[in-house]
Parts: C-alpha cells; structure tokens; sequence
C-alpha cells in the first residue's frame, strides 16, 4: 500500500516532534546538572522572599534531569512533560527576579532587554512540554 501524503506527512511530524523531544530533554539535563556544577549564579537569581535558595536550586535541578531523563522513557513520558511544566512555572519567579532585579550574572552578557526578552522563553519552553503530554497518534 502506498504511502499517502498526510501519512507521509504525518510520518515525518513524528519524527520531528521525537528529535525535538530528545533536543528539550538534552536542554533540561544539561541544564539540570549545571544547578549542581555551578549553583552560585542560579542562587543569585532566587527571590529573597523565598527560603533556603542553595536547597530550592539543587531541588530544581534535580527535578530538571529527572523530567529530562522521564521525557525519553515512553512509560513515564507524558507524567514528566506535565512534571516539566509545572517545574517551569515554579521557577518562573527567579527569572522575574533576575529582570525586575537586575541582576547580572557571569557568562550572561548584562542586558536588561535580554533579562526581559527571557521571560516569554518560559511560555515557549511550557507549550513545547506541553507538546508531550498527549499521547501520541497511532499510525494507520
């Protein structure tokens, strides 16, 4: 049976939603890690209404990798993309701190337009969670 061009088409979304899904997983492990390689700058950016800042990076990061490593696991993968999302928003308020803050961190140039343009990339890094939480289509 030949291939129809939305089968076809279908086909090769899969397949860039799953590349993009390891890319995301990558980018969260990575990122994940370095809250315990270097957690001084992600430190900085924690409000100070909140407690134990040290505690709440290493607790971030260690949420980070698990969802980067559940979100390649087909078993758990849709549990860990809403793990991400809610992960996402709760670290939402130190990126509003860093803008509103100021706050410049080593390694990142010092703009505050960069600071502010960065907080929008947290909706886009929600709905790109949000793209694995549905189970997905079987092939006809």
């Amino acid at each position: 049976m030949s291939s129809t061009p939305s089968h076809s088409y279908r086909r090769t979304g899969n397949i860039l939603k799953e590349i993009l899904r390891v890319v995301l997983a990558l980018f969260i492990i990575t990122a994940g890690v370095l809250h315990f390689v270097t957690p001084a700058p992600f430190v900085k950016i924690v409000p100070p209404q909140l407690p134990y800042p040290l505690e709440l990076v290493y607790i971030s990061g260690f949420f980070e990798i698990l969802g980067g490593i559940g979100l390649l696991i087909p078993l758990v993968s849709v549990a860990a993309a809403w793990g991400l999302i809610a992960l996402f928003i709760a670290v939402f308020p130190a990126n509003i701190n860093m803008a509103v803050n100021n706050i410049k961190l080593e390694g990142i140039p010092h703009s505050p337009v960069l600071y502010w343009a960065r907080l929008p990339l947290q909706a886009v890094l929600i709905a790109w969670a949000w793209w694995y939480t549905r189970k997905p289509r079987v092939e006809e």
